[in-house]
């Protein structure tokens, strides 16, 4: 029987997690609409228009596997990528956004997220008490060019 050292079974569980976060329609959605900034559970909802169970049941998921990270503002919860993905990580997401790019679904998310950036500025819909966080500013400043 052969042994697999320590440091390269760990990369093929991280990478399989990866690969399990992978493979759900829901999953890259969020995935890529994140690209764009943190988001909170209610942003998501008006952006992949899909109810808050099936949001909150995907982020959690993700979050367990290192995907994304959460903080807690108020009763929100505010989602991102990780601060410091792993390379296989970073590598997989800058392959989604390439593959993204010309899938229709993909657009309509990142053309809703557009649209409807200024109304999370502005009425604040989740009550978040940051919204510059967010909403990230490069985006807010892409919807009103």
């Amino acid at each position: 029987m052969n042994h697999i050292p320590n440091e390269e079974y760990e990369f093929r569980v991280k990478l399989v997690k990866i690969y399990e976060c992978l493979c759900d329609l829901t999953r890259l959605r969020v995935l890529n609409v994140l690209a764009a900034g943190p988001l909170c559970v209610c942003h998501f909802q008006e952006i992949l228009r899909e109810p808050q169970v099936k949001i909150s049941k995907h982020l959690a998921y993700l979050r367990a596997r290192g995907m994304v990270e959460c903080e807690r503002e108020g009763n929100w919860m505010i989602y991102e990528l990780p601060a410091k993905p792993s390379r296989e990580l970073r590598a997989n997401l800058a392959c989604l956004q390439d593959c993204a790019r010309e899938d229709p679904v993909f657009k309509k998310d990142l053309a809703r997220l557009k649209l409807l950036a200024p109304k999370f500025s502005d009425t604040s819909p989740c009550g978040c008490t940051d919204v510059e966080r967010v909403v990230p500013n490069a985006l807010k400043a892409s919807v009103r060019s």
